[in-house]
């Protein structure tokens, strides 16, 4: 037995389907602590020779991961801290810079978190370990691994010309699982490959088709006002099969062998046509400090001009490029359930929002705020009959958003955070790391320590403004909550009660950050929708809103009945 592994090298994987005379190891041996305000460890990696188990260092310290191709000729790494691609050579301990020279970028162009931001990765292999296909932000350059060659833009431009975003698809089917898993690593030097193709400008998607070996601009197969997905191509025949959806048309299957005529095999969910449903739009609107910015709105089907409509702002961080998105009108985890709402009578707007290092809540009233009030220039908005809804961080945003102005009439926070001093130094119970990490590096986007600058943190936590609030707001705060403290929700909901706010307090004992039973899906379901039927449509309130439900009638008495009281 020859150990290829131990505590100090604790991770390896096979190399050519574990023909190779050595497996790939890494280890973060002696860094791990880190990862707790990093929110990742930089690693060695060895080639760990499978007969005598003897090790040779190939690469150290690596912030990024490193692959091995599929013939096991080259180790393929990406690292962060310079943003560019290498490859270890097996046979000669040669590393080769592939993306150095280059004047394109392989990384995140619209990072905005204060991190190094990450690869777009790799696309395929061609067949002998010929050439490695990487992805910039639009196209997809062909690398030769020992940089004999010089680099190739295999769809020439064109993606960064016309702002498409090109990605390898992997359309051939084959029964055997292993054969799956061995083809799927590479194609052969000149085949005609399809790529998933998507408008960033328009939102749209399809697909097209170029040869690895060539530089030119791809062949436009589809492209439409959908989203297309799952394509696959029948093992003897050009017959291909995939997906098709809108936000108006649910997903189903389709087959063609043009894709200028296609057959509809499904017909998902016909008793939509039953209900009032709606239409998607990407609308754009300039903020005060003249950063572009865009959205979807959702509109009902049976949508007049001549009418007011309440609206719902839902968001997140970027949601337009859901626009062909289908939103099937189940019971939500706890994020809005947006076909419903539209629906029933209500506009749904989501904004996209980026963000400022140190200033998350500025950045959000800048996105959220300006693209309201944009909406807002309508007749058929009802400026007085605003909500907004978010859930996690979109929660945060929520709870940050009310203690600015009063522009909207209610406001639901799902898990959010209020107290990011309080909320630093917790744990993520379900992964056990510490919370720093998302505050210096990640979705919280503070960039430095507490103890650097204390002042963003008090800046960026809602709590300190609590006395600012006159939005009726529910909070969700779930006790089993595995990434977001659940005591952030009982800050909330005490401080806002202690001044004598307009606040309820939903908390479903044993569920997680979004909600998993599906009773409490419904539940929360309903709670969202008479909460803002009663300040955005004038209905009558529930009496879980009027006077509460008892913690001793919890589970036995809902508080669903409407009343004439008022809140």
């Amino acid at each position: 037995m020859i150990p290829l592994t131990d505590l100090t090298l604790p991770d390896a994987n096979m190399v050519a389907e574990g023909d190779a005379a050595f497996v790939l190891a890494s280890t973060d041996y002696g860094r791990r602590v880190e990862s707790q305000w990093s929110g990742s460890t930089s690693k060695d990696y060895y080639l760990v020779d499978t007969k005598t188990g003897q090790r040779k260092k190939i690469i150290s310290e690596l912030n990024g991961y490193a692959m091995a191709s599929p013939g096991g000729n080259y180790v393929l790494y990406f690292d962060r801290k310079n943003g560019n691609w290498y490859t270890y050579v097996v046979a000669s301990g040669k590393t080769v810079a592939l993306t150095e020279s280059l004047n394109v970028k392989f990384v995140d162009e619209d990072n905005d978190v204060p991190d190094l931001p990450s690869a777009y990765g790799v696309a395929t292999w061609t067949e002998g370990d010929k050439a490695v296909l990487l992805n910039d932000r639009y196209d997809i350059w062909s690398f030769s691994p020992d940089g004999k060659s010089q680099p190739k833009n295999i769809t020439a431009g064109f993606g960064r010309a016309n702002q498409i975003t090109f990605r390898y698809e992997r359309v051939e089917q084959d029964n055997n699982p292993f054969n799956r898993m061995v083809d799927n690593k590479f194609v052969k030097a000149n085949e005609l490959v399809w790529l998933d193709g998507f408008n960033n400008v328009t939102k749209e998607n399809g697909f097209y088709r170029t040869n690895i070996g060539a530089v030119k601009a791809p062949e436009l197969v589809v492209m439409a006002k959908y989203k297309y997905s799952n394509l696959a191509k029948a093992k003897n025949a050009d017959v291909f099969i995939y997906d098709k959806a809108s936000y108006t048309e649910s997903p189903n299957v389709y087959v063609t062998s043009d894709f200028k005529t296609e057959t509809k095999l499904t017909n998902t969910n016909p008793q939509q046509r039953n209900y009032n449903w709606g239409t998607a739009e990407l609308v754009k609107w300039t903020t005060p400090k003249g950063y572009k910015a865009e959205g979807i709105l959702y509109k009902p089907e049976n949508f007049d001009p001549n009418k007011k409509y309440p609206m719902i702002a839902y968001f997140y961080e970027k949601l337009s490029d859901g626009l062909y998105t289908y939103q099937a009108p189940a019971p939500t985890p706890s994020r809005l359930n947006i076909s419903f709402f539209v629906s029933n009578g209500y506009l749904v707007f989501a904004p996209d929002i980026s963000y400022e290092t140190g200033h998350p809540g500025q950045s959000a009233v800048e996105y959220i705020n300006s693209g309201v009030e944009s909406l807002k220039k309508n007749s058929w908005v009802d400026g007085s009959k605003i909500g907004i809804q978010g859930q996690s961080w979109g929660g945060y945003q929520v709870a940050y958003l009310i203690t600015q102005n009063n522009m909207y009439a209610a406001a639901w926070a799902g898990a959010p955070v209020v107290n990011m001093t309080s909320a630093y130094g917790g744990i993520r119970w379900e992964s056990g790391m510490n919370r720093q990490f998302q505050y210096e590096k990640t979705q919280s986007r503070i960039g430095a320590t507490l103890w650097e600058k204390p002042e963003l943190y008090t800046e960026n936590s809602p709590l300190f403004m609590f006395p600012k609030v006159n939005t009726p707001v529910v909070v969700m705060a779930n006790d089993a909550d595995g990434a977001v403290p659940w005591y952030q929700g009982i800050e909330m909901f005490t401080g806002l009660r202690r001044l004598g706010k307009p606040v309820w307090m939903l908390n479903y004992n044993g569920e997680a950050h979004n909600l998993v039973q599906r009773q409490n899906r419904k539940d929360i379901q309903i709670r969202e929708q008479q909460f803002f039927d009663y300040y955005l449509k004038g209905a009558k309130a529930p009496a879980w809103m009027t006077t509460g439900i008892p913690a001793t009638e919890k589970g036995k008495t809902w508080g669903f009945e409407l009343t004439d009281d008022k809140p």
